[in-house]
């Protein structure tokens, strides 16, 4: 009967090595899987290449020694999440101590940048060659050797690259040669679309100079809305240009000086009168200075909110005149003009002096001018819109910075502006803006209201980063005489922080 059963009673086949044996538990289902496992595994191991596939070259030799064991054992740390945020400080002070991050961390620092873009310029600068070796392999990594944040490729990329390539191409190329940019643009210009023609357009700023100034007014008629602001903002950084001309005549309609009788022993005076434009027609608008500004509001809108249309128009228009338009006018230096008195027949509560004042801040920012930049911060003349003043603290010269930071917190103090102020200036803190800063600090730790409270906690939060190190010992002091609280916990976290950051550079140290 079992000859007609056929296949009921086969005989197990016999076992692969390292599969279960014959009556061992699993059954022969168990075996089968087993068999199965092991099969596909051979398959794998015995698989050969397909045809033309190339051996992997070998990571380049480094030219930068690692960074000490010390560094390196933080570094791990900083990664599994401690202090994750001093990562960037870690990355650049290895870099500028000539060193590089230990090859075992390199796949876990690259994972991190690629979520965090930020953080990507200062893993280039510290992960080495054998960390562009590894983005190679790994198409996640891949923004380290050309996805636009790495500024490579060869004239090809603008004929085959992506967009990311062909900005970064660009950019490259502004760098280097920008006359031959500018061609390479113009070629296939009137072919791209709108949004590309604009991001195209941003790597204008690198190079920028009068040689741009054709390419960038023919673009003022372009039918993509973005491409015309940005010409006309990058034409307004040209003082000399036909833009920056046009932009004067405007202005000297808005301004003129006038001479008035002084009091007592003082002889007459110069006073700056202030008329905003009354109209917007199509030729301001060409120019970059749109019928509603950012920042304006329809008339019969609350007094204290933003400002109103005809002083937005008069600010946009400042902001794009070239600042020698004041000085050829008046025949005085930035500092005597910025300290003029300000008049207006419509305006007598003053608000014409804040926005001549705010229109002459974004131009000395776009102008990159330092002298005019210098005397706006010195004069406090808008010490009631520091966030106007906290832009050009970039303008000034480093040396420069720190004391004029200082001077600038201590005139807002107390107010909701501080924070505003701070976020704008980048670190390190050090000498006299340090001491201000823990000065603040200091004054809002010793006060209970919750206005200071909050103001603690955010200046912390701000300073654990930017701070010097070397101001922890002083917080160490207010924080023994503080009592237990919420800001006493930000304070204590502040000081860990810098702790951390002490240690952290003293290990990168030479």
């Amino acid at each position: 009967m079992s000859a007609a059963l056929l296949g009921t009673e086969r005989r197990p086949p016999p076992p692969l090595p390292g599969t279960t044996e014959p009556g061992a538990g699993g059954g022969a289902a168990g075996r089968l899987l087993d068999q199965a496992a092991v099969l596909a595994v051979r398959r794998r191991a015995g698989r050969r290449p397909s045809a033309g596939a190339e051996p992997i070259a070998p990571a380049p030799l480094e030219d930068a020694p690692v960074v000490p064991p010390a560094a390196a054992r933080r570094l791990a740390r900083i990664l599994a999440g401690e202090q994750v945020r001093v990562l960037p400080e870690w990355l650049e002070a290895a870099a500028d101590h000539g060193r590089r991050v230990p090859s075992r961390l390199l796949p876990e620092l690259l994972e991190k940048g690629r979520g965090d873009r930020v953080l990507r310029p200062a893993i280039a600068r510290a992960a080495g060659r054998r960390g562009v070796w590894l983005a190679l392999q790994n198409t996640d990594w891949a923004y380290l050797v050309g996805s636009g944040d790495d500024p490579g490729g060869d004239a090809e990329v603008w004929e085959t690259g992506t967009r990311q390539q062909r900005i970064a191409h660009l950019t490259r190329l502004r760098g280097t040669d920008p006359a031959a940019a500018r061609e390479v643009l113009r070629g296939t210009w009137s072919s791209e679309p709108a949004p590309d023609r604009a991001a195209y357009l941003g790597t204008f700023e690198h190079g920028l100079s009068a040689g741009d100034e054709e390419f960038l007014e023919a673009a003022l008629e372009d039918r993509g809305k973005d491409v015309r602001q940005l010409a006309s903002d990058l034409l307004s950084r040209l003082p000399d240009s036909a833009y920056g001309r046009r932009m004067a005549v405007r202005a000297l309609r808005c301004l003129r000086p006038e001479t008035r009788p002084g009091g007592g022993r003082t002889g007459p005076r110069t006073w700056i009168m202030v008329e905003p434009p009354r109209a917007h027609d199509e030729e301001l608008a060409r120019d970059g200075v749109p019928f509603h500004p950012t920042g304006s509001f329809a008339p019969g809108r609350p007094a204290g909110g933003p400002v109103g249309t005809r002083a937005a128009w008069l600010r946009e228009i400042l902001a794009r005149t070239p600042l020698s338009t004041w000085t050829e006018l008046l025949g005085l230096p930035p500092m005597e003009i910025v300290c003029l008195p300000v008049g207006s027949a419509a305006d007598p509560d003053g608000r014409g002096a804040r926005d001549l004042h705010i229109g002459w801040a974004r131009a000395a920012l776009r102008q990159r001018d330092v002298g005019w930049a210098r005397a706006l911060l010195k004069g406090g003349v808008v010490v009631d819109e520091p966030q106007a003043l906290a832009d050009l603290l970039a303008v000034l010269p480093e040396e420069e910075r720190d004391t004029a930071t200082a001077d600038l917190i201590r005139w807002v103090d107390g107010q909701p502006d501080l924070l505003r102020v701070l976020e704008r200036v980048p670190g390190p803190w050090t000498g006299a803006l340090a001491d201000a800063v823990v000065t603040t600090i200091t004054v809002a730790a010793e006060h209970s209201s919750r206005r200071h409270e909050h103001t603690l906690t955010q200046l912390c939060r701000l300073a654990d980063q930017r701070l010097t190190p070397g101001a922890a010992p002083r917080l160490e002091a207010l924080a023994a005489g503080s009592a237990a609280g919420p800001e006493s916990a930000a304070l204590a976290e502040l000081i860990d922080t810098l702790r951390f950051r002490h240690d952290m550079l003293k290990e990168l140290s030479p």
